[in-house]
């Protein structure tokens, strides 16, 4: 599809999550069929540039273009320096976060917080598309249906964002009051879709290929953003792929190649982030992987949680799959896509 001057491979996006769609992540999940891939939320106040992990997050060394950069905040100004100062680092389109419902993201009126006030974000899209403009850079807006069920204001934002001229629309299918909670809802999708004449992705709960025909379907939105169901799955891009070009499901990773798929990209966290910290930050994606088929208590996961080097987590995985072969397994089946399973171990949410 296109995205401004950008033909990218296809319609299907890996969404921005915190502390997961990290520069490793995201190249993976371009490999495996992510037709784009925005990064991690990045702040707008300079006071937080220099620490490890916003520097971690400006590093786009050797990743697919277009590099596409999320800032958020509520400071036009802020907000169009950052734009200026990722485009300098690297990013070539600018993506702006009016869809996180993290307390600590709404209680300084960012993210989805900015719904409730309309002048607002009417100011930080010129200011942030004006600074993007004058660089050649597309600039692409993330929101969500409104503040509160009783307050859906979508469509008066996409008009107001095609106006000012937003490249793309990527709204999720729920309200800020809605959290990550309930079933997300489609029929704004469609009304805006069919109100604007930019691009729009719709995001929100699409877990399968299937689930992926069926919003397109029914919103006849141009893509789909795919978040929490690519947690220890990867391969859904790809599968996903093949089913809405073919009507038919690819066969899952066979256990060698999920074996070496795990195995490249525990390497290449722990390359990016270094021992102590990549220690620490894969165990998330590690439990995300393994949860599916090894099930919650397997012991494996607890070995995981305890290693004390990343050569430990190798050794661990490497000995999982080792053990898969010799019973016999062919396939291995990807988390229950039905199930979002979060961390149980408290180390894991630091």
């Amino acid at each position: 599809m296109q995205l401004a001057q950008f033909t990218l491979p296809n319609n299907l996006f890996l969404a921005p999550m915190a502390g997961v769609t990290d520069r490793p992540f995201r190249q993976l999940c371009k490999k495996l069929g992510a037709g784009h891939a925005v990064s991690e939320m990045a702040a707008s106040n300079p006071k937080l540039w220099a620490t490890d992990k916003s520097t971690r997050r400006l590093n786009h060394e050797g990743e697919t273009k277009p590099v596409a950069v999320q800032i958020a905040g509520s400071d036009p100004a802020m907000m169009a320096h950052a734009a200026a100062f990722n485009i300098e680092r690297g990013a070539q389109i600018i993506d702006i976060n009016m869809g996180c419902p993290a307390k600590k993201v709404c209680a300084v009126a960012a993210g989805s917080a900015l719904l409730q006030n309309e002048p607002l974000v009417e100011s930080i899209l010129r200011a942030v598309h004006h600074e993007c403009a004058s660089r050649g850079v597309p600039l692409t807006l993330k929101y969500r249906t409104g503040w509160a069920p009783d307050q859906r204001n979508a469509l008066t934002i996409a008009h107001m964002a095609q106006d000012i001229g937003i490249s793309l629309l990527t709204l999720h299918g729920r309200t800020r009051a809605c959290g990550y909670t309930g079933d997300a809802e489609y029929d704004t999708i469609r009304a805006v879709k069919a109100a604007v004449s930019i691009p729009v992705i719709a995001n929100g709960d699409v877990t399968s290929p299937e689930k992926a025909k069926f919003v397109l379907d029914y919103t006849g939105a141009d893509g789909v953003m795919i978040g929490r169901a690519a947690q220890g799955n990867p391969w859904i891009f790809r599968e996903t792929l093949h089913f809405l070009n073919t009507g038919k499901h690819l066969a899952p990773p066979t256990v060698d190649e999920a074996h070496s798929v795990m195995l490249a990209h525990l390497a290449d966290h722990h390359q990016f982030y270094g021992e102590k910290t990549g220690l620490r930050t894969a165990r998330k994606h590690l439990q995300w992987y393994l949860c599916g088929p090894a099930g919650k208590s397997h012991p494996v996961i607890d070995q995981l949680m305890l290693a004390e080097s990343t050569v430990d987590q190798l050794r661990i995985v490497d000995s999982f799959f080792n053990a898969l072969v010799r019973d016999g397994q062919r396939y291995f089946a990807a988390p229950d896509s039905t199930t979002h399973y979060e961390p149980t171990d408290r180390r894991l949410a630091a």
